[in-house]
């Protein structure tokens, strides 16, 4: 395959779960997704550590991409060690022990008309 594509540290700094939604399930719950791809020959051990304005992070949550694969992560299905609160400002940092992608989309259905935001996140490319 070659060179992997990415980095093994990557910053979201904008993170808001909206608490209700219109339309139906799951497709369109209000979420915040980080789009993992994993170019590399070795699965990729990702942690995910959550920031708040007003308390400790909450964290490590843990995923494998498998290699030459991606993964999107809900982070309104991540419950290990503690389910994300909704209603609430937060930023994450996404650490992996190869290289890899990462793109952020939130979908804010608390309307019929639904908003759409994406984003690529902060590579540390130090």
């Amino acid at each position: 395959m070659g060179k992997p594509f990415g980095q093994t540290r990557w910053a979201i700094a904008e993170g808001y779960i909206p608490g209700e939604s219109t339309g139906p399930e799951p497709q369109f719950t209000s979420h915040e997704t980080a789009c993992l791809l994993n170019t590399s020959d070795r699965d990729a051990h990702v942690s995910i550590t959550v920031y708040f304005s007003d308390r400790e992070p909450a964290g490590p949550y843990r995923i494998t991409v498998p290699a030459r694969r991606t993964h999107h992560v809900r982070f309104n299905n991540l419950t290990d060690p503690e389910p994300i609160p909704r209603d609430t400002d937060y930023a994450g940092v996404i650490e992996s022990d190869v290289p890899i992608v990462v793109q952020h989309t939130r979908l804010d259905s608390r309307q019929a008309e639904n908003a759409l935001l994406t984003t690529i996140a902060y590579p540390d490319s130090r």
